[in-house]
């Protein structure tokens, strides 16, 4: 195996920086375009056939250093429940976002081995295609980027109602979080347990600098709500 991404991950000396491309990066290859003009992202990354075989073109046509499954974040709230949409040059929607007790209290927690099945077959298809020539990367979102799609109901400048979330209604914002919590580290337990499904993993908290200002912002609200 070319074993340089994980000698990188493990901080070892490499001789050069290892190269492995996201699947927004692959979107330029004429050979996703032909799949993709063929069907919509989601059945895409629903049809493990086809996310295996998007997942190794960038291995088979650019020789990087590692492949990472063609899957997507939002993939959990919509196990848990929430009908997730992908609109045309919009991206990701959920038309009934989170926003009260009830709503968090509706969310199920998804055995991962049935609702998120998929996601495990192209796993074990993507490894078989590879044949040990690069370690597989998988990946997960954070509870808190998560949180933020499924409150604001998709993409977000504002982040305008989980922050009122979080000072107004912040029990709804703890549990909605403590499930999340639960649910990621369960999802990940369960495919620990799947042996040599993949050789790493990263986490997606692209949100996270959104999220340090908003608890910021928080905890000036209890301070000026305390001094009332």
């Amino acid at each position: 195996m070319n074993d340089l991404f994980l000698r990188a991950c493990r901080r070892e000396t490499v001789d050069r920086t290892p190269v492995w491309l996201m699947r927004q990066a692959g979107r330029y290859l004429p050979q996703y375009r032909a799949i993709r003009s063929k069907t919509d992202f989601l059945r895409m990354v629903k049809t493990p056939e086809i996310a295996a075989e998007v997942t190794v073109q960038p291995v088979d046509l650019l020789g990087v250093d590692a492949a990472i499954l063609f899957s997507d974040i939002l993939v959990v709230p919509d196990a848990m429940g929430m009908r997730l949409e992908m609109e045309e040059s919009k991206g990701p929607r959920f038309p009934m976002p989170i926003r009260t007790r009830d709503d968090v209290q509706a969310l199920c927690v998804p055995d991962p081995l049935r609702s998120l099945r998929y996601v495990m077959d192209a796993i074990e298809m993507t490894k078989r295609t590879l044949g040990g020539r690069v370690p597989l990367i998988g990946f997960s979102g954070a509870p808190w980027t998560l949180a933020t799609y499924m409150v604001e109901g998709g993409a977000s400048k504002g982040y305008q109602h989980i922050t009122r979330m979080m000072l107004d209604e912040p029990e709804i914002f703890s549990a909605l979080m403590d499930k999340l919590t639960e649910i990621m580290a369960n999802k990940r337990l369960e495919i620990a347990e799947i042996s040599d499904i993949g050789d790493a993993a990263t986490r997606d908290d692209r949100h996270r600098g959104r999220a340090q200002h908003r608890a910021q912002l928080a905890e000036v609200g209890a301070l000026e709500h305390s001094v009332a």
